[in-house]
């Protein structure tokens, strides 16, 4: 482990994260401590990545738009904390590879399965990327709620406003043992968008098409 790294800035976010969000977590317990895990939250704010690893007792690395490593200073500071590029236009195979790899050495990964942040609040249609990789692997997800994220900072604002931030972590969601991933993957996407959607207010359910 780096002597110094993103934990350093735990306190600072937090505070601010209480602050300003009124942040609080749910579920913490359904987070495993050990082995490979994919995390699913739905995407609501550039704040989600820091703000769902918070409470988190292991190293977490996210998938981020590969455009963001472009901007001058701030592509730096997202691979300080633990960010690695993904081509969200078309599919990337070397994203893909890389957070195989994580996984295989037991760490955890968090993978927005959206792919992107949503426009008005409601849960999007999920790409089949994450649920596959799980299915490939064996690893389990931990499907994350993130409840008031939009109202406190929606896309078209610069910055965000005050507001009261739930994060809800659900238990943790297993793929289907002996299934090729193909098959598994779109079932366990159900389970997990139903495990995501259960804690969304209704004016942000998804659209039942």
């Amino acid at each position: 482990m780096r002597l110094f790294g993103p934990e350093i800035f735990v306190p600072a976010v937090w505070l601010l994260g209480r602050a300003y969000f009124g942040v609080r977590f749910e579920g913490v317990e359904n987070i495993p401590k050990a082995g490979p895990l994919i995390i699913a939250p739905n995407h609501v704010t550039y704040a989600d990545p820091p703000l769902v690893t918070l409470p988190m007792p292991r190293q977490v690395y996210f998938m981020a738009w590969n455009r963001l490593f472009d901007v001058p200073l701030f592509g730096r500071v997202i691979r300080f904390f633990r960010a690695f590029p993904l081509e969200t236009e078309s599919a990337d195979p070397t994203a893909v590879r890389g957070a195989a790899r994580l996984l295989k050495a037991g760490q955890a990964v968090m993978i927005f399965p959206e792919g992107r942040r949503t426009p008005d609040g409601r849960l999007l249609r999920f790409k089949p990327g994450a649920f596959r990789l799980a299915c490939s692997l064996g690893a389990p997800i931990v499907p994350v709620t993130i409840v008031g994220g939009h109202e406190a900072w929606p896309p078209q604002r610069t910055f965000p406003r005050p507001g009261r931030i739930t994060i809800v972590y659900h238990p943790p969601v297993m793929p289907a043992a002996g299934m090729p991933p193909r098959i598994a993957a779109p079932e366990l996407a159900r389970r997990v968008r139903a495990a995501i959607a259960s804690r969304l207010p209704p004016h942000q359910q998804p659209d039942p098409s």
